[in-house]
């Protein structure tokens, strides 16, 4: 319910986490900030980052290293995924940007009887939380100096970052031919199913995929190098957004695995989805350590 206070809460004792990716897409980029940024700083709500507010960081930031040009390239493809936010929020971007620097880039959580959880944007490994940690106390928090080294591809830091809040991704073999991605896009890396290794003897690239995609490609070799770990199965459940999935909400897990990680991402955001494909999903969790499809709420797309 919207008190008096002037933001939505959920009394007495649940409160709402964010995944992140507030911004760049949707018509209605203010009235997204205008409900989540009032139960964040209240408290009636927690959130981290996503990959599109850190792009908005860096984008926003200028080099220190190159007069008059800034961490992420104000070229025609990185313009065009922001203009959207640059349009709606003129002037207030400035504001808003410095308020993005507020936002954990993960969460580790305990409810009041001590069951754990962990919320990332697009993937948990330990080894990357911990460079990303060891980064922000060297440059006391999202400063400049974090942005700079976190923009500087081929860094730790840098694909500590990329791993956390875009999820690893795996090349394809030279010589490969490219896997059309949903929306034909030629792709030569694949986002993948990071939580768990993939079968040898029978997974091709396309199936490894996350979101799986529909194209034909060749079997996964064991020479491929997947750059984050399995998640493990007596892991604290953990929630990520960014991966567009579609279909019937569900765990993301393996016939090996138990049921651990979900996503809560369904494509309510990408208008080049079928309006049936597009939901806004949820998860109720009440401390459960194996999680359970059934907890999954999701409000369809308003048809206009």
């Amino acid at each position: 319910e919207k008190e008096e206070k002037g933001y939505y809460s959920h009394p007495p004792v649940r409160q709402a986490i964010f995944l992140g990716d507030f911004i760049d897409r949707g018509p209605e980029i203010r009235q997204v900030l205008e409900i989540v940024r009032p139960m964040i700083d209240s408290g009636e709500a927690e959130a981290v980052m996503g990959n599109h507010e850190f792009n908005a960081l860096v984008y926003h930031t200028e080099d220190p290293g190159r007069p008059d040009e800034y961490l992420r390239t104000h070229s025609e493809k990185n313009t065009g995924q922001h203009q959207a936010t640059i349009d709606q929020l003129g002037e207030e971007i400035s504001e808003l940007i410095e308020w993005f620097r507020s936002l954990p880039l993960w969460l580790e959580l305990e409810d009041g009887s001590g069951n754990p959880l962990r919320v990332a944007h697009a993937c948990w490994d330990d080894e990357q939380i911990r460079i990303i940690s060891d980064g922000l106390e060297e440059y006391a928090g999202v400063t400049t100096r974090f942005l700079t080294g976190a923009s500087r591809k081929g860094s730790p830091l840098y694909d500590a970052v990329e791993c956390v809040l875009k999820g690893p991704e795996l090349p394809l073999p030279d010589g490969t031919p490219p896997i059309l991605d949903r929306e034909n896009h030629e792709r030569y890396e694949i986002r993948i199913q990071w939580y768990r290794e993939p079968d040898y003897e029978e997974e091709t690239y396309s199936q490894y995929a996350l979101p799986p995609l529909d194209s034909d490609s060749d079997k996964i070799t064991r020479q491929d190098k997947v750059s984050c770990h399995p998640y493990p199965e007596d892991a604290p459940p953990v929630f990520i957004g960014h991966y567009w999935l579609r279909g019937e909400p569900k765990v993301l897990t393996h016939s090996l695995f138990p049921p651990n990680i979900a996503c809560v991402d369904y494509s309510i955001a990408d208008d080049k989805a079928e309006k049936e494909d597009r939901r806004l999903c949820a998860y109720s969790w009440k401390g459960e350590q194996r999680l359970k499809p059934e907890n999954f709420t999701c409000v369809p797309l308003l048809q206009r």
